[in-house]
């Protein structure tokens, strides 16, 4: 009898073990070095309650020390959520370069932009630099065509609150899925096809950003949670376009 329980928790815990490991884990990143987001907090807790509720598993950070690539390719994807300014010195930003390199994604989400001015690289994988954005109002955001897995949950027409970037070095290798429709609103630099969010393989990375997530109320806002973790999903394999 007892041998019978041993082996029916060797089996439990063997069984658990393959699924911990199956689980796909992201690193959240939120350093800033520059202006501090007050949705940083709300921001991380729902990323984690997301990955909760979605198998895989969230680790967040402000230490940039985390950067080497043994560690840091733990990880299906690393999420760069509010970051600012100058947050990786050369050798950590040479291990990201290794960790991006090998296949692993990224995610950027609103002030990801606004990051790392001095490392062109970080400017190609992100796709954008933030240049400035008018005051905190209401816009209509446009679906882009053909409509995919990171923008098919979304209204064609969806008129939201937040904090609206306009870009530069925007790069020409990025694919929008949602752009902003400049009439609706004031402050608007980037014309017609103002990217709001988008996606690229960059470098064998997948990548997907969004310039969406000022405001704490972005993320109890359910259209915007689950365009974002459509974007996780695609940059850790889960989901393919």
């Amino acid at each position: 009898m007892m041998r019978k329980i041993f082996f029916m928790i060797a089996v439990l815990a063997t069984f658990t073990t393959v699924i911990t490991q199956a689980m796909p884990r992201i690193l959240v990143f939120s350093k800033t070095a520059g202006f501090h987001h007050k949705s940083i907090p709300v921001g991380l807790n729902a990323l984690m309650l997301m990955g909760k509720q979605n198998n895989f598993s969230v680790d967040t950070t402000t230490d940039a020390t985390k950067f080497t690539y043994a560690n840091l390719k733990k990880y299906a994807a690393v999420v760069f959520l509010n970051t600012t300014g100058d947050v990786l010195n050369n050798q950590q930003q040479a291990e990201f370069e290794r960790y991006i390199r090998s296949k692993k994604g990224f995610v950027g989400i609103h002030a990801a932009t606004d990051t790392e001015y001095d490392w062109p690289w970080y400017g190609q994988l992100a796709g954008a630099y933030f240049s400035d954005h008018p005051k905190v109002q209401q816009a209509t955001l446009k679906i882009v065509s053909p409509i995919n897995v990171l923008n098919k949950m979304l209204p064609a027409s969806w008129t939201r609150t937040d904090e609206w970037y306009n870009f530069k070095s925007i790069s020409d290798k990025i694919h929008p899925v949602l752009t902003i429709d400049e009439t609706s609103y004031i402050g608007g630099k980037n014309g017609a096809e103002h990217p709001m969010s988008w996606y690229q393989e960059f470098e064998g990375s997948k990548v997907f950003v969004t310039a969406l997530g000022h405001t704490d109320e972005s993320y109890s806002d359910p259209l915007f949670l689950q365009h974002l973790l459509a974007g996780i999903q695609y940059t850790i394999g889960k989901t393919k376009l």
